[in-house]
């Protein structure tokens, strides 16, 4: 049983991990370069139903509470004056909740944990097709070709995998402007001060400007704006004037987030797949992560995707002899469990970049903080 995973993220690598354990081989086939070609994006919050139970299911708790930071949990949500809405503190030294830890350390341990032969690096897939006697002949942008028996694409919202299952298409559902604050503790300790060690939002009138803590002591700005809120031409907010004409009239310690960047500002459109997404079940393929069900980037995509990583794995494991039987079992599952958390993410997308974002989510986080001392 040759098994192809196309993407090296935490989906595919948790995927190959769980298999790893049960003694199962697979190959990952990544496009990037290296494991440091790129940056892996800020600090993830790992929740104990999905993204820490993947981990439990790869043997990597220990390394992970090694690296995590529960301390990180701590959000600030303020409005557009600089008043305090909501500020939450998380239990010291508990990972009870969702700590948070840096993406890219993350996914060393995942790297870390399998044989150095597991992952081809500089293998960007770019079609696969059927083979008349079962499985699928790989081409890669490389020039290389290689075959397997079953073939999970793992590859991201640009999925060259999907397309073999299903044609839905993606849709706008936001834009992200990106900039990055380093050594903030030295350089910025204003800012330092005003961001804390865990998550900060400004929440205004359909726009969020947000910051949070990396483990480098870096600071990750983000502001968020609804798709149809800017430009035709994204290109117009990689400049920080155009970027703060969006804030006219903010109090100048949030602006001050944006001005002390490094570099420019970084803008890029959010996509999601339709709610729902399904496709008929297929011999020897399938999907996890945000190449089977992308959606809006509210917390639970990573979450999500280390969770089918670990399934399709335990599905493997239990019935090797029947790997489409299985395949077909991991996927109604899968369907079932996204169906409700991806309507949630688009309607906590939605209330965030609503007119009345600032009361909407301070009632929400007010009745979450409720829920959570009647729970205790």
């Amino acid at each position: 049983m040759r098994i192809a995973i196309a993407g090296g993220g935490l989906g595919g690598l948790t995927l190959a991990r769980v298999l790893h354990r049960h003694g199962i081989g697979a190959v990952v086939y990544e496009r990037e370069a290296s494991r440091t070609a790129r940056s892996q994006g800020g600090m993830l919050d790992l929740h104990p139903e999905s993204g820490q139970h993947a981990l439990a299911e790869a043997g990597l708790t220990a390394g992970f509470r090694s690296e995590a930071r529960p301390e990180g949990e701590e959000l600030r949500i303020l409005d557009p004056s600089g008043h305090t809405l909501v500020h939450h503190t998380p239990r010291p030294g508990s990972f009870a909740g969702r700590p948070e830890i840096d993406r890219r350390v993350l996914r060393d341990l995942l790297l870390d944990s399998l044989p150095g032969d597991t992952v081809r690096w500089q293998h960007r897939l770019v079609a696969a097709a059927p083979r008349p006697h079962g499985g699928y002949q790989l081409t890669f942008d490389n020039g290389e070709t290689a075959g397997c028996d079953i073939l999970i694409g793992a590859d991201g919202a640009r999925s060259a995998v999907r397309r073999l299952l299903t044609t839905a298409e993606l849709s706008p559902v936001a834009t992200l402007v990106e900039l990055t604050i380093s050594d903030a503790d030295r350089r910025h300790p204003a800012l330092a001060e005003l961001v804390g060690p865990g998550n900060l939002w400004c929440v205004g009138v359909s726009r969020i400007l947000a910051a949070q803590r990396l483990g480098d002591g870096s600071i990750r700005v983000g502001i968020s704006l609804r798709a149809d809120q800017i430009d035709s031409d994204i290109d117009t907010y990689r400049g920080k004037h155009a970027v703060l004409s969006l804030f006219d009239g903010w109090d100048a310690r949030l602006t001050a987030l944006i001005e002390a960047g490094d570099s420019a500002p970084v803008p890029r459109r959010i996509e999601a797949m339709p709610t729902g997404t399904r496709w008929e079940s297929r011999p020897g393929i399938t999907l996890l992560g945000d190449a089977a069900h992308l959606m809006p980037p509210v917390g639970e995509g990573a979450n999500q995707a280390m969770l089918d990583g670990a399934e399709l794995a335990a599905a493997l494991a239990a019935n090797p002899a029947d790997p489409d039987t299985a395949i077909r079992a991991y996927e109604e599952g899968m369907f079932a469990r996204i169906q409700p958390i991806a309507e949630m993410s688009a309607r906590v997308q939605a209330m965030m970049l609503s007119p009345t974002a600032a009361e909407d989510i301070t009632r929400f986080f007010t009745r979450k903080s409720a829920e959570r001392l009647s729970a205790g």
